[in-house]
């Protein structure tokens, strides 16, 4: 695996730092040279952070003036809005957030899936589906997450749309994430396994609306359950 560069790791440190509101947002950003001694980099690896920054809408330059840290409502990079989502104290929102946009996405994709989708792409939805039943039964919340992921990886792939995939790409550590949070409850996984297994047979059916409304219904299952049974607790 690549080492993250300087500049790479300046760019987390700060927008850790942003996040975690040590350097408040709406606030000027603090004089570059105080940032380079404090990060123990140079001015130019500085710059350079700061400028990924600008690029995700996370710093906004300020003509004649020193630079201002943007409100969380006005970024724009999928990377910053993303690592800002996972932070603590933003968790039970972001994950509602995050259903509503794979409601938006997913639907579409299972549809799109219905008449592109090959033999080979209904073998691994098969596959998949039966390793989350394993799992399951095992107890194995680790290995049911890994196979839900490849669940609707399969479905997202088969829609045959490179923009589509591209769009989700970003949110594929906090899918992780969340997915873990709720599969560590047996009935969550019970409910998600009926639904797979409905998106399934309408996949396999090539019918595009059974698809959409079944992919619907497991997204409206899922949001139930993560109000009902995980932010309650």
């Amino acid at each position: 695996m690549r080492r993250p560069s300087r500049t790479e790791e300046t760019f987390d440190r700060l927008l850790d730092a942003i996040i975690q509101g040590t350097i408040a947002a709406g606030e000027p950003l603090p004089p570059e040279g105080d940032l380079a001694v404090e990060f123990g980099v140079s001015r130019l690896t500085l710059r350079e952070a700061v400028r990924l920054l600008q690029a995700q809408g996370v710093i906004v330059q300020v003509r004649g003036s020193r630079h201002r840290i943007a409100r969380v409502e006005e970024w724009t990079g999928m990377d910053a809005v993303v690592r800002h989502a996972r932070s603590v104290g933003q968790r039970a929102r972001s994950s509602l957030e995050l259903l509503e946009v794979r409601m938006m996405i997913e639907t579409g994709a299972a549809q799109l899936a219905a008449t592109r989708r090959s033999d080979d792409d209904v073998a691994l939805l098969e596959s998949a589906l039966a390793r989350m039943v394993e799992r399951h039964a095992a107890g194995d919340v680790d290995g049911f997450v890994a196979a839900d992921l490849e669940f609707h990886d399969v479905v997202l792939r088969a829609a045959d749309n490179r923009i589509l995939v591209a769009a989700l790409l970003p949110l594929t550590a906090m899918l992780a994430e969340t997915r873990s949070e709720t599969s560590a409850i047996a009935t969550i996984r019970e409910h998600a396994i009926v639904e797979h297994r409905a998106v399934l047979e309408a996949v396999r059916s090539g019918d595009e609306l059974a698809s959409r409304d079944a992919m619907a219904s497991h997204m409206q299952q899922t949001r139930d359950d993560l109000v009902a049974l995980v932010h309650a607790r």
